[in-house]
């Protein structure tokens, strides 16, 4: 798995098979289904790969449809949904032994000025007040999470808490968590290149957020855990090497799903991207 900023950007690269089409990487891992962060990266990737220069991305929308198999590549296949002077489109199709594993659009669109708001970043402690999220994946002892720690690697994630622990006081927001995040080590200058990365980070942490009022998490006995879909909204640039907060609520569980909304902000409280995620949270 990826240990560093290096062997991330590595993995997210693609191979150009054919006009659009394109075949992604796989790690080594013990892990049985393939990192929903890695193939959605992967795709935007494809994607960026196919649109003029210029453009950035603005937002993605997603659908995991199969669990995704580490033992072959993924292949990418994009479709050019528009062409325009301002905005761009593009859907992207994973597949794997020749069924669709996930569906992606993306929306590109060229710079331009226009107005400003955001939210307030909300008050939290530094980053080294936050407990090391790898450390604690490993000290739950199982093989699962074992094998999430080495896919996670690449990250480094430090966790501030969340309502349930007593570190968030927010009775407004029963299932809150919060972490700070950057990918570990230096990236380059290319605005895509931090967004891939971003893009792969962020499908961590998210659905345990739902799962904060229940008293379980990923590795508890039973528990079965899946991201169904997935998007993201870029509001201004920032470095995914550089320290952000992901702010994390969870408004609603129901059905054995649970919707989880989250706000990134940088170091410097300005609003960068906002995240929503629903996923499976089965306990059988």
């Amino acid at each position: 798995m990826p240990s560093s900023a290096g062997e991330l950007v590595e993995l997210l690269d693609l191979e150009h098979l054919d006009a659009d089409l394109f075949r992604g990487r796989q790690p080594e891992t013990q892990r049985q289904r393939v990192f929903g962060g890695q193939v959605a990266a992967q795709a935007l990737i494809a994607a960026v790969r196919t649109i003029d220069e210029g453009y950035l991305p603005h937002s993605m929308h997603s659908y995991f449809l199969r669990p995704g198999d580490y033992t072959v590549p993924i292949i990418y296949d994009v479709e050019r949904l528009r062409e325009g002077r301002s905005f761009g489109t593009r859907r992207v199709v994973a597949r794997q032994h020749g069924r669709p594993i996930y569906f992606q659009t993306v929306s590109f669109q060229r710079p331009e000025g226009g107005f400003e708001h955001q939210d307030v970043m909300p008050d939290v402690g530094p980053p080294e007040s936050g407990i090391d999220f790898i450390d604690l994946i490993r000290s739950g002892g199982r093989v699962e999470g074992e094998a999430l720690a080495d896919e996670w690697s690449a990250l480094d994630v430090r966790y501030l808490g969340n309502s349930s622990t007593g570190h968030i006081e927010d009775p407004m927001h029963p299932a809150r968590a919060q972490a700070w995040v950057r990918v570990r080590g230096d990236l380059s200058d290319d605005p895509h290149e931090h967004m891939a990365t971003f893009t792969y980070a962020s499908d961590m942490t998210l659905l345990g957020a739902a799962l904060v009022p229940h008293g379980v998490n990923f590795g508890t006995p039973g528990m079965q855990v899946a991201s169904l879909d997935h998007s993201i909204w870029f509001h201004r640039p920032f470095r995914a090497d550089q320290w952000w907060l992901y702010d994390q609520t969870s408004p609603s569980a129901s059905g054995a799903r649970g919707l989880v909304l989250a706000r990134v902000f940088d170091a410097s409280g300005r609003l960068v991207a906002s995240v929503a995620q629903e996923g499976l949270i089965r306990q059988r």
